[in-house]
Formats: structure tokens, sequence, C-alpha cells
């Protein structure tokens, strides 16, 4: 949709096709572009069909619309369309209790299905006190829709998440990573497949905010990873603007995508952290964020490195790949004298399927072509090494050990290690971004440190 508004600011005629299904992202889609004029051409044929007769029969049936929309003369409302007349915002939004807010809320589509806090002036001003930035300055415009990010908008939607404000700090900078343009977040959040938003915490504030990094570190049930998730998820959805079916045509969806946040629990690691990795020092706070598709626990054939490395080569699935191991796993490859890059090598050598059994197989060029190298793929990788001869030849799940990380979290006991991986690993698109501190940082912190779930004992 984007490359037809770009031809019609080049004064070209351009009509958009798409599937009928998706008109109405279609349609966002340009008008958040600027021209909601454009003209739009819905066609029949099944999504990514590959049945020759229905997709034969979806062109002739619109082809003459085609014809028509590129040669009808403009109406006046396409020359110029009128802008929707808005009323000027007001501070003040509703009043009521609890229940109708939250019935207000999401009848306006402001929540994400479950119960919010109501922003009140009070709230949001609580909530800007975790950074030093201007309420209005504005931090992202943040895709589809290019809403403008300020600060102020992001603490309304923390409050609503049940956030506090020292997550202020890891929000803004979780604003950041997702528009860094290595986070593929024009991909993730708006294609029909369901990626999740995992966000991964590194750093000195892990304690500051008792962000678990142990048992049930992806679990509901601390407020630190619950509401970090999924304030970032609110603001995707109200300064964003990816509805649920309107601009984000996920088929099935995601419950990973109400919350998918850990810390790592880089103390008992052997291994150096994920941020370390990631070009950053190990003081350092930051936020990472990638999209996998799938979270999977698998329970393996030992403990000791052999087993554990089984465990994860039969199971992976192809695409980027974040493998989390806890304490005891980590430590015993590190006693065999495994490094992380040496894992994911191993990991990428002997995940091996058929050749024909990859879907890289059909698309992949029996000749070597010219690969961008600042854009480093799985297609790009399978191009240069060429695709086998015979069709029943193993190949890599994934091709590239740049696919894989590895981090330590997670509680002790058992055999099971966590993948978190999937969809088409083209891109490597983990990005990490470091998280900048008030100057009221300690005194901030001292305020709520002491809310935590105390368990009464069976």
């Amino acid at each position: 949709m984007y490359d037809t508004v770009a031809t019609e600011d080049l004064g070209k005629p351009a009509v958009a096709i798409c599937n009928q299904d998706f008109a109405t992202d279609a349609r966002s889609a340009v008008s958040g572009r600027g021209m909601p004029g454009v003209r739009v051409v819905p066609e029949p044929i099944p999504s990514e069909c590959s049945v020759m007769a229905q997709i034969e029969a979806g062109v002739s049936a619109a082809i003459d619309d085609i014809i028509a929309a590129l040669t009808k003369p403009l109406t006046e409302e396409e020359k110029s369309p009128k802008p929707k007349e808005v009323e000027k915002p007001s501070k003040i939004m509703f009043k009521g209790n609890l229940e109708e807010v939250n019935r207000f809320f999401y009848k306006r589509g402001w929540s994400d299905g479950l119960p919010i806090i109501p922003p009140t002036e009070e709230a949001v001003a609580e909530m800007l006190t975790g950074t030093d930035l201007a309420s209005d300055h504005v931090v992202a415009k943040i895709i589809p829709r290019l809403g403008k990010a300020t600060v102020e908008k992001i603490a309304i939607n923390a409050v609503m998440a049940g956030a506090l404000p020292t997550y202020m700090p890891i929000l803004i900078a979780g604003v950041q990573a997702l528009i860094d343009p290595r986070a593929s977040f024009g991909t993730t959040e708006v294609s029909t497949a369901s990626w999740i938003p995992f966000w991964i915490i590194n750093g000195p504030i892990r304690h500051d905010l008792h962000i678990n990094s142990g048992s049930g570190a992806t679990s509901p049930g601390d407020i630190a990873n619950a509401t970090i998730g999924r304030t970032m998820g609110l603001i995707v959805k109200n300064i964003g603007g990816a509805r649920k079916g309107v601009e984000d045509m996920g088929i099935y969806g995601n419950p990973g995508k109400y919350s998918m946040v850990t810390g790592e629990n880089e103390e008992e690691s052997p291994w150096e952290p994920l941020h370390v990795e990631q070009g950053f020092k190990k003081e350092d706070s930051t936020i990472t964020i990638s999209f996998p598709f799938a979270y999977s626990f698998i329970m393996g054939y030992g403990s000791d490195a052999k087993g554990i490395l089984q465990r994860i080569i039969f199971h992976l699935r192809r695409g980027q790949t974040t493998i989390i191991m806890n304490t005891q796993h980590a430590k015993a490859l590190a006693e065999e004298g495994w490094t992380k890059r040496e894992i994911a090598e191993f990991v990428t050598e002997y995940a091996r399927v058929p050749a024909h059994s990859h879907p890289m197989y059909s698309q992949a060029s029996p000749t070597v072509e010219t690969i961008q190298p600042e854009v480093p793929t799985i297609r790009a990788s399978w191009q240069r090494m060429r695709p086998p001869v015979n069709p029943n030849d193993s190949v890599r799940i994934i091709r590239n050990p740049d696919l894989i990380r590895i981090i330590v979290a997670g509680g002790p006991g058992g055999t099971g290690i966590a993948i978190a991986n999937g969809g088409e690993g083209w891109v490597i698109n983990w990005v990490t971004k470091k998280i900048e501190l008030p100057a009221n940082w300690d005194k901030l912190v001292a305020k709520y440190k002491n809310i935590l779930p105390t368990y009464v004992r069976y």
C-alpha cells in the first residue's frame, strides 16, 4: 500500500489490489500515509493461494475493476479529501466508577480485554516522576499509524496497565527499540503471522525493580514482568494504531502478546550476559526485543552436555531462536567447555531435515546471487552455500548461528529447556537499547521497593 501512495506522489495513477479480507487494513494504511483517496480494488483470491485455477478466476473477476479504477476520472472528494472534523480533545474523557470507566475504555477500543487502571491526572503525574524527560517530548512515531509516542502518552498507557513509575525508563527504551529498523516491527506487528514481542531485561535495574529471572520467569505473578509487557502492548495499540483485525492481521493471534518479559540471571550464569554480547557494558541496564512465533518447553535426554544439546537439536524449529537455560544446564555445559557461540554452531550444524522438507529449498536459487551484506538472511545464507542437488540430502534447519541467542533464566529442577523461536528467520532482529535513569532514581526506587507479594505459608 505504501508503494501505491509513493507512486501517486510521483504523479502517476496507481491502484492497489488486495485480498478482500484485507480491504480495511489497506484503507487504514493509505490513510495513515495521508492519502485516503487512493483507489483500492479488493479481489477474492484466497490469501497466499497456490491453486492456479483460483488465481486465474480471481484475476479475471477483478480485471474490469482494475481498468475502471485506473481510467475513471477522480471525484472531487478523491481530488481533495476533506479531513474529518474532530473536537478538541479534553483532559477529562469520562467520569464514573471503576466498572463504568472500564466499559467506556473497552467500547472505545482502548484496552486489551483485561481491566485497566483509570489514567487519572494524579496517577499520570505520579507516573511521570519516573523520567526526567518533558511530558510532551516525542520519544518516537510508532507504526503503522505513526502515532506520536510522547512521554505523557507512554505514562497514560503505563497507568492503564498497572505499571509503577519506576518502569518508565524501561518503557521509554522499549519504544525506542520497537522503532529501530533492525527490529522489523513493520512486519512483525501487522503481519498475518502472530509474532510475540519478547522482552529481555539486563543489568542492575533487574534488582531495583524485582524483575523475575527465576522460577516462572515468563509466568504471570510478577508486577514488573507482567505490566511492562502489557504496557508495551497497549502503546502499540493505542499510540501506534495496530488494532486487532484492522491493522494487526494475525490469523490466530498469540497469547504471548499479553506479556512476555524476563530478566536474565546474570549472577548465576557462567557466560557473559546478553547485553554484553550485544555490545553494552556489564554495568549498563538494557532492554532487548525480539519476535519469536512460539514458546516451547521441551523435556530432554539427560542433564549432561550431550543430553541437553540433543534435546535442543531434535526439537528445533527454523527461524530466529532464543534458547533459555536454567543455571543447572548452563553450568553443566560450561563445565564441559561449551561457550555460547559453540552451542549455537553445534545446533545449526546438527539440527537437520531432508532438503525437500525445508520450505527454503523450493525458493532457493541454484546459483549464487548478490546479497546486501547489511541484511543477513537465511535465504542469503542458503544461496551462498547453494542448495543440495539431491532433495533427500540433509540441510540445516537454521542456516546461520547468528540467528541463535542463549540466555540464563528460570528456576531449578528438571531436564527442561525453553525455546522461543519460529518464523521465516530471514533477518537477525534482536535489538537492545540502554535504559537511561532519571536523577531521582534512588529515591524513586526506595519509594516502591516494598511492593512485593507475601505468600502465606501453608
